[in-house]
């Protein structure tokens, strides 16, 4: 057999020195760069602008609806029949509807006594209240001791159901169908859903019901969230700025104008009736709650958002916990709007206007692009555009616009305007889990029904002896601690940060430098409350 040589498998162009070699790279950048990486990186610069602008007309339009509903339009009870609740002596409780309660559970020790206790404490008539607690734990310690806490409320005279199933089949949404089946419920005209972290106050129903009882067209009151640990962190304040925005502006909007809104799974009121029409819960998305809002919404439904109708709930204040819910919360959205997006054209119950929301504005700017641009641009695309100095971002998209669309992102939570700035680089972060996230539900790929419960910690923290015992969790070091696509990302743009401090003319390697820093310390798992081991 002929030896092969040297230079057949090498070219001599890669023979030589690492001097040598080096040159020869640079020269092939330089012969590959014009004709083929300007174009495709001018394009991708193109595209993404265009992207921004969308997301800057959106946020630009909540924002100009949002002041005009403030200024001018009537309050909730003005604009819908509301009527208070009161016990009449004639009648009884008869003029109190029954009202469902339903609270799913997954091995929830740290919050399962708060969230039955909440529940157990509404103002509302005793025999015209089923508290139904859903538990699909795992543990049998735990489905123990939330049984005893359901039978301790019993003969408290509480009407609570301890309900569990053979198997998690459908995860939250088959819980919630499977309870809506039972018997006693059939005479119950409305739920209310708990997550097991949620705590409304007492007078939570008195103040939703008569919407639902009073205008027949309504057919869920959502109400809006508040976080008991927003404090705990800079992990938990990052999230309160981001739902801060969504409760007190995309919720208000959507309600005020389209009387649409994604529901938000928990804190809210359905009419059954109404979740019946729209065929039920269905599991065939990690987000069961915007599934039927949306499929309720196309059979002609209207929805009421009431921002002073306040629960308190718990944020996620590890990074792995939040990652996961994160992942939840981006794939679910985009794989629904696969699934849902020619069902909601051909839909004739409602008019284009409406449609033109819900596909536009509500799946493809905010749950599609708003993900993408942030990541591709001010992570992929700007980066690179450093290396090639022959593609330029006009100011205009590189900065000002940016820096609106944050402002106006900001006016949910004006206490922490002096953390805007880190913000905006943890979300760039979180923005890549969110666009790999997205692009798994578009694609309907292997992670896309993934479903990991939101883990809580209720006041597990504030027990010193407690935080300790959960201060080391077992898990492994890569995905757990290290996260080696951060770091990656990390690398990536410290050499273009270096880069154009070397070689640039712009001021870029500034921003590039911090957001290098944010990308380390995520990609290290220096986040939340709890750093694992």
């Amino acid at each position: 057999m002929t030896e092969v040589s040297t230079n057949a498998l090498f070219p001599e162009t890669f023979q030589g020195t690492a001097a040598d070699i080096a040159g020869q790279i640079g020269l092939m950048w330089e012969l590959i760069k014009a004709p083929l990486i300007v174009p495709l990186l001018r394009a991708a610069v193109y595209i993404c602008l265009a992207m921004e602008l969308m997301l800057f007309i959106e946020r630009l339009y909540m924002g100009i609806v949002i002041v005009l509903v403030k200024l001018f339009m009537k309050k909730p009870d003005k604009r819908y029949n509301w009527e208070p609740m009161r016990d009449d002596l004639e009648i009884g409780n008869e003029g109190f509807p029954m009202v469902l309660v339903q609270i799913p559970m997954f091995n929830e020790k740290e919050v399962y006594k708060i969230s039955i206790g909440a529940a157990c404490n509404l103002s509302w008539p005793s025999d015209r209240l089923v508290i139904q607690v859903l538990d699909d734990s795992t543990d049998p310690l735990i489905k123990d001791l939330v049984e005893k806490e359901c039978l301790r409320w019993a003969n408290k005279g509480i009407n609570i159901r301890y309900q569990i199933r053979e198997n998690r089949g459908g995860y939250k949404a088959g819980a919630l169908k499977e309870g809506l089946k039972r018997d006693y419920v059939k005479d119950c005209e409305y739920v209310v859903i708990f997550d097991a972290d949620f705590r409304p106050e007492p007078d939570f129903l008195r103040r939703a019901i008569p919407f639902l009882v009073h205008n027949s067209e309504i057919a869920l009151v959502q109400g809006r969230w508040r976080f008991v640990n927003a404090n705990e962190c800079l992990l938990t304040r990052m999230q309160e700025m981001s739902l801060d925005y969504h409760f007190t502006v995309e919720q208000e909007v959507g309600s005020s104008t389209h009387a649409f809104f994604g529901f938000n799974g928990t804190g809210g009121v359905w009419r059954i009736a109404a979740i019946n029409e729209a065929g039920g819960w269905k599991d065939r998305t990690t987000v069961e709650d915007m599934d039927l809002a949306v499929r309720a919404s196309l059979k002609g439904w209207k929805f009421l958002y009431l921002g002073d109708l306040q629960v308190k709930s718990e944020l996620p204040s590890t990074f792995k916990a939040f990652r996961f819910q994160q992942h939840r919360w981006s794939c679910g959205p985009a794989n629904l709007f696969r699934k849902m997006v020619m069902e909601i054209v051909r839909n004739k119950r409602v008019n284009i206007w409406k449609k033109f929301y819900v596909i536009y504005s509500f799946f493809f700017v905010r749950k599609i692009i708003a993900h993408m641009v942030t990541f591709f641009f001010f992570c992929v695309v700007l980066p690179l555009s450093l290396l090639v100095p022959e593609v330029e971002i006009p100011t205009w998209g590189a900065i000002y616009i940016p820096c609106i669309i944050t402002t106006l992102n900001s006016v949910g939570t004006p206490r922490s305007i002096h953390l805007l700035f880190y913000w905006i680089l943890f979300e760039n972060v979180m923005a890549f889990q969110r666009t790999k996230a997205t692009f798994i539900g578009l694609l309907e790929a292997k992670r896309a029904n993934e479903w990991v419960v939101t883990e809580k910690l209720g006041d597990a923290l504030k027990n010193k002896e407690k935080t300790k015992q959960i201060k080391k969790p077992r898990g492994s070091l890569f995905g757990d601690r290290i996260l080696p696509q951060e770091l990656g990302f990390a690398v990536f743009l410290f050499f273009c940060g270096c880069y154009d401090v070397l070689y640039g003319k712009s001021q870029y390697f500034l921003y590039i430098f911090l957001q290098v820093i944010t990308f380390t310390i995520a990609g290290f798992g220096y986040i939340g409350t709890i750093v694992p081991s």
